[in-house]
């Protein structure tokens, strides 16, 4: 991804110049469409609502449902298309197997393993009328949850493996990294330096508000899980343009719970378990661009001071427009009930009695299913040949809830059959990112517009003279 949001800025910035080159010519083209979709997406509920008491949509955000309507064909499988346009540009810049991948992962999970899951009375939570999110929930605690641990473990370790054989294979071939001159690197020594004081102060932090949990745990996150996995995400971003294969899933939460820690103020401490590895993407952006790293260093330390002031002024004053969650904002109204649930059952795990609650949900042999499945899968593809990518795409897709993989799907396609063609190979993936980074820009336009315009009629009121 890093191409997209460095052909934004070299796009934007062919404006100062004399004349204005290809780069600004398809960003305009992604900006129009960013802007005539915003329009419909964004802009008619948002400001709709401040003259109505329920806001117009013309499009369903942020998917439309299937799920309802499938209950006697499909029974268990919650089925929806996203609506925002993303979605489907992402298809058009993402490695074209991680897209077919991802789109086989979700489909066959939805369409095919649910319904049989069901027959089978494994997905005992579903009743027929459920919508998208109670289906996902309900599927998650049946099955979902314990068969993508067992996944996700055979999808971080085939992805470590990925790092050590490339890692070895640099260094077996003797190449050395020579970083550019005036790139302006920070010397290690005081990265290293910087962290760690931030690293301390966090585990200082956290001891402080919860001294109850174990000190150790909090350092182990801090300074050996932190910089490991950071690591690993940085060159699995350069291998293979994804970190999807670098993830625990529920190691955070399997570690509180293992514990012996009785209470919930752990669950809302900042414990530092972090994962930078994105971070190289930010910075390969600043070399394409050739942007001095300490100067994006520089911007980060003023911008804090600023969002840290910025950002309670607008927070309050949208908190007050309307109350969250509500049909004024749409997507919050659908998507937090999920993310409640999940951190509400976790949560509940560490007081007394909710201990049953996770081994109810935690089962060891649909965990040890998905470690036998994934593996397999695996050693089918490294047999036969097939691409890695492919591999990662798969799982992830499984392992995924949001309905984003026929979109993207199209978009794949649609990039690898049709543009590809038309404009050559060189000369599409120059296009792509620059046309989502247009995209992006425009839709945000529109979304900041339209946010900005019912601040201000909210915050007039009439008074009777």
């Amino acid at each position: 991804m890093a191409p997209v949001y460095a052909g934004g800025a070299m796009a934007l910035a062919e404006t100062s110049g004399r004349r204005e080159g290809w780069r600004w010519r398809v960003f305009s083209i992604g900006s129009i469409v960013g802007v005539i979709w915003g329009l419909a997406y964004i802009a008619v509920p948002t400001l709709s609502n401040i003259f109505l008491v329920k806001p117009v949509t013309l499009l369903p955000i942020p998917w439309i449902d299937f799920t309802p309507y499938l209950k006697a064909v499909l029974p268990a499988a919650p089925l929806a298309v996203v609506t925002d346009l993303w979605a489907l540009l992402m298809g058009f810049v993402l490695p074209f197997w991680v897209v077919v991948g991802s789109f086989v992962g979700q489909i066959g999970r939805t369409l095919v393993v649910n319904p049989i899951l069901y027959r089978m009375g494994v997905l005992r939570r579903w009743t027929p009328g459920m919508t998208y999110i109670p289906t996902t929930i309900a599927n998650n605690l049946d099955f979902w949850i314990s068969f993508s641990i067992g996944l996700g473990v055979v999808v971080a370790s085939a992805g470590i493996l990925s790092v050590v054989k490339a890692f070895r294979g640099r260094k077996a071939e003797g190449l050395r990294f020579v970083p550019p001159k005036a790139r302006g690197d920070i010397r290690i020594g005081l990265a290293f330096a910087i962290w760690a004081a931030s690293t301390l102060g966090f585990v200082a932090l956290v001891h402080v508000l919860v001294p109850e949990f174990p000190l150790w745990m909090i350092a182990f996150f801090g300074f050996v899980f932190t910089p490991t996995i950071s690591y690993i995400t940085a060159r699995m971003v350069g291998l293979t343009g994804s970190s999807a294969g670098v993830t625990f899933p529920f190691l955070r939460e399997s570690m509180f719970y293992l514990s012996g820690y009785k209470g919930v103020a752990i669950w809302f401490a900042p414990v530092p378990m972090f994962n930078h590895g994105g971070l190289a993407e930010v910075f390969k952006q600043l070399e394409l661009v050739r942007t001095k790293f300490v100067s994006y260093v520089k911007m980060a330390a003023l911008s804090l001071g600023i969002m840290l002031v910025c950002s309670f002024l607008f927070w309050s004053l949208i908190w007050k427009l309307g109350p969250i969650p509500s049909a004024a904002y749409p997507y919050v109204h659908r998507v937090w009930p999920y993310f409640a649930t999940m951190q509400a059952m976790w949560a509940s795990s560490t007081l007394p009695g909710g201990a049953s609650l996770i081994q109810g949900v935690i089962d060891p042999k649909i965990i040890l299913t998905g470690l036998g499945v994934g593996g397999l899968t695996f050693s089918l593809f490294s047999a036969l040949g097939l691409p890695i990518s492919l591999f990662y795409g798969i799982l992830a897709g499984a392992m995924t809830w949001m309905p984003t993989a026929v979109p993207s799907f199209i978009g794949g396609m649609l990039g690898r059959y049709y543009f590809l063609k038309k404009f050559g190979r060189e000369k599409w993936r120059a296009y792509a990112p620059i046309l989502l980074a247009g995209y992006a820009c425009g839709l945000g336009l529109v979304g900041m517009v339209s946010v900005a315009t019912t601040l201000i009629a909210k915050s007039i009121s009439t008074v009777v003279f």
